[in-house]
């Protein structure tokens, strides 16, 4: 059976990963380094602060749009096989396009990436309590059960707050296994998929067999 989380998912989650995340952006030392450069390769730390906040923002986005009739429905897998930059290195267009967008988009600064967040953080209940048993992913071009959907913003926002914890030296977020345990599963699924099932098997389970780095991205 396909990794799935429809029907099982605390749908809150999202929402207080996200209300969590707030601590961090508003941190003055997000701020101080707005325009330095992130823990990850061509993106600023003020790129790294919105594309975090753009994961509830995308929620509420996705969720409160038109959904198409005829989208192809798919497995958390298949949504993420769909994906160029997943397949690619970090310094392929395909990757360095997001992280040059996000930066464009963080020229507003850190008080507006703050703004976005609490618009999202006000709308994201409504928006997840309203919305239908599948979710489109233009990006894809396909649909997600919805709860596959919350987990994909939901990892993006664990990964992404550590990242951006990391890059501006402040303690990492601690986040409730309600929440981490859907991010872990699919990290955990997505690095067999680049690396083999049976490298993570052994990266996971027996330190003395692994074969090096099996991260998912």
């Amino acid at each position: 059976m396909a990794l799935t989380f429809a029907g099982t998912l605390d749908r809150t989650t999202l929402l207080r990963a996200s209300t969590a995340v707030r601590a961090l952006v508003v941190d003055e030392r997000v701020a101080a380094r707005w325009d330095h450069d992130s823990a990850l390769p061509g993106m600023t730390v003020g790129g790294l602060a919105r594309h975090l906040v753009s994961q509830p923002e995308c929620a509420v986005e996705f969720l409160t749009a038109e959904q198409p009739a005829d989208a192809d429905v798919v497995s958390l897998v298949e949504c993420y096989e769909r994906a160029d930059w997943f397949h690619a290195p970090v310094d392929h267009e395909a990757n360095t396009s997001i992280s040059a967008g996000f930066n464009a988009m963080a020229a507003g600064g850190a008080a507006h990436s703050v703004a976005v967040l609490d618009a999202a953080l006000a709308s994201l209940p409504g928006a997840v309590a309203g919305a239908v048993p599948t979710t489109y992913v233009p990006w894809q071009d396909c649909a997600l059960a919805l709860d596959d959907f919350l987990v994909v913003r939901l990892m993006e926002t664990v990964v992404h707050a550590d990242d951006l914890a990391v890059s501006v030296g402040a303690d990492p977020l601690t986040f409730d296994d309600e929440v981490l345990h859907p991010v872990l599963a699919l990290l955990a699924v997505l690095g067999a998929r680049r690396h083999s099932a049976t490298a993570v098997l052994r990266g996971l389970s027996r330190a003395e067999r692994s074969t090096g780095p099996v991260a998912a991205f």
